[in-house]
């Protein structure tokens, strides 16, 4: 190929998150960077904080925290293998369920979904000693979940010396990876218990910002007490919830029930319909709201000892005005605010931060509806409540957004996704992310031939999607299966050697840019993964000048060609898929004919202004 030309080539690796931080950075103080490198001492006096060397600052530190920065910075180079055997409805669904360690998914998400999610959910393990914690090998990430994923279950016991360590190690690198991914008005919501409440909750401050945080909600998760504990019989979890941006997070508050509506009425028969009425007085007392106020009968009244009416008197006055203060049926009473039911209808009610069982569910329910849908088996255990996702989903969810969960467990959130779908109408999409933990043996799960948690959760979306698609024919129950694995691009081994016989095994591989085990649709999704397409686009297979090409998204936004038969892809090939004009051309370097039929391909492209990629 011609030295002048100079044909982009795919490397197969995922985002680099760390070059895009830098990037923003430039863009506001390119005076702190010095042939490409970061001024550190510079950028912090830029933002008024001096360098004092006074060590004794309040941080959050641990064992391997330096570690986990490069972890979450290093890039992928896996990729997301599509699996339409396992999947349900695969060509028309918009939602997503991918096998694999969710580290290493998360950068492969980050190009498609950077700042697209509207709410995560995570459950992660509590950290109770039996829980699946394993350190990420930061040189070959890969080679660990292949690793890790034939195993059986590891445990963090605290006899290991870094109980708390290994699972901050654990949670912190993917909880940074996951707030990229969040939309400036998103929010995340965390399970959690008191073995790690603490813990999490620093990490969070860190990630996401204290001022940031929403709220630490208690869940009643059970309703009876177990006997047999020492102390005390814990009944509660907790969920923590932080907004990306809390000035953008809007809350839309929980749908108020006909037994709540029904407490509203309409005695003066105001023409803006049904309202209660409540107290104006406030505590502590605020001196310019002390006045007197004179009731239709006469009577003088004014706020009791210590407190003061809740609103200044022209506030007071403007309300009265607008026949929004109520003094009791027989006008004599302690002055009240109408609250109409057509106006806090907007928003609904403010949730609390304790969430009863009656109204969220609790486990023991939860497990059992998940064995009703098994025919009565048991095949997990402490799966969450539908209802208890739902309640998350409602508070900070719209009808369209995308919902993350990248510790799926039994799928309960892809389950509350559809269910609610279902019912108000929406089209959220949800993706789901599991490690395939290998099932015990001895389990029922293993016995009734599901050899890893995924196989579960996959199989309970099939059972749940088929159960709401009875009440609701045009709820998505589908879902793409995507399965973690190395790249399909053929990478150069540079480990070192002298074996004469080894070097010309890595030359003979290496003359195949695509591995021979891979399918052409493979090969598609990685690049949509690695340009930034999300998974959901359609992906059609057509002819062009006789050639095989995949088109990406309905108007071809991305061509791909992988096509080298008959004699490979020729300048004419080209041509043909340029006049369609698709915003980018992306063919495999083997495929073509020769180096002269690449070379004009290069021209013919940049002709018509159409950029073309290597594989």
């Amino acid at each position: 190929m011609a030295d002048d030309i100079q044909i982009q080539k795919m490397d197969g690796k995922s985002l680099d998150v760390t070059g895009v931080n830098k990037e923003k950075l430039k863009t506001v103080f390119p005076e702190c960077f010095t042939e490409g490198n970061l001024d550190i001492d510079k950028l912090l006096s830029l933002c008024g904080e001096y360098i004092d060397n006074d060590f004794e600052k309040y941080k959050f530190e641990w064992k391997g925290k330096s570690e986990c920065y490069r972890i979450a910075g290093k890039r992928s180079t896996g990729t997301l293998r599509p699996c339409p055997e396992e999947s349900v409805d695969f060509e028309n669904t918009n939602n997503l369920y991918i096998e694999g360690d969710n580290l290493e998914v998360l950068k492969l998400l980050q190009t498609a979904y950077y700042r697209k999610v509207k709410m995560i959910y995570i459950d992660p393990p509590y950290n109770t000693g039996n829980d699946f914690v394993y350190e990420d090998d930061f040189k070959d990430p890969m080679a660990k979940y292949k690793e890790i994923t034939s195993q059986t279950t590891k445990s963090n016991p605290e006899t290991m010396g870094r109980y708390h360590t290994n699972w901050l190690n654990m949670m912190y690198p993917r909880l940074r990876l996951a707030a990229n991914l969040l939309r400036d008005d998103g929010v995340i919501f965390i399970s959690i218990d008191d073995n790690e409440i603490d813990n999490l909750k620093k990490i969070c401050n860190e990630v996401f910002g204290e001022e940031n945080f929403i709220a630490q909600v208690v869940w009643e998760r059970s309703f009876s007490p177990v006997n047999l504990m020492k102390h005390f019989s814990p009944s509660h979890d907790y969920i923590l919830v932080y907004s990306k941006n809390i000035e953008a997070a809007i809350c839309n508050g929980i749908p108020r029930s006909d037994e709540a509506n029904d407490r509203y009425e309409n005695p003066d028969n105001d023409p803006r319909g049904v309202w209660s009425s409540s107290d104006i007085s406030v505590g502590p007392a605020v001196e310019a709201n002390i006045y007197p106020i004179t009731t239709p009968s006469g009577r003088v009244v004014e706020p009791p000892a210590g407190r003061s009416w809740r609103l200044s008197k022209n506030a007071f006055l403007e309300r009265l005005q607008d026949n929004r203060i109520w003094f009791g049926p027989d006008g004599n009473g302690v002055p009240r605010i109408k609250r109409f039911l057509s106006e806090l209808r907007k928003t609904g009610i403010t949730p609390m931060t304790i969430w009863n069982f009656k109204d969220v569910g609790h486990s023991q329910g939860a497990t059992q509806a998940l064995q009703k849908l098994f025919d009565g088996k048991k095949y997990f255990d402490y799966p969450k409540p539908v209802d208890l996702i739902k309640r998350c989903l409602t508070l900070y969810s719209n009808q369209n957004d995308i919902i993350l969960d990248f510790f799926s467990g039994s799928a309960t959130t892809a389950h509350a996704v559809m269910q609610l779908n279902a019912e108000d109408g929406g089209k959220r999409q949800f993706i789901m992310v599991q490690l395939p933990e290998v099932t015990d043996e001895k389990s029922e799960a293993f016995k009734a031939g599901y050899k890893n948690i995924c196989e579960i959760g996959k199989e309970r979306i099939r059972r749940a999607g088929a159960k709401i698609k009875e009440q609701n024919a045009d709820v998505d129950t589908g879902f793409k299966v995507f399965k973690l694995d190395t790249s399909n691009l053929v990478k150069w081994d540079d480990t070192p050697t002298d074996d004469t016989n080894v070097l010309k095994e890595r030359f003979d591989t290496v003359v195949k840019t695509l591995k021979f085990d891979r399918s052409e649709l493979d090969v598609v999704y990685e690049v949509m993964l690695k340009l930034g397409i999300p998974l959901t686009y359609k992906v059609s297979e057509t002819t062009i000048n006789n050639r095989k090409v995949y088109s990406i998204g309905e108007d071809g936004l991305i061509l791909v060609c992988l096509d080298g038969s008959n004699g490979g892809i020729t300048p004419e090939d080209i041509t043909e898929m340029c006049d369609l004009a698709p915003a980018k051309i992306v063919a495999a370097e083997e495929a073509f004919k020769d180096d002269v039929a690449l070379s004009n391909a290069y021209y013919i492209s940049k002709d018509k202004s159409i950029e073309i990629e290597l594989l």
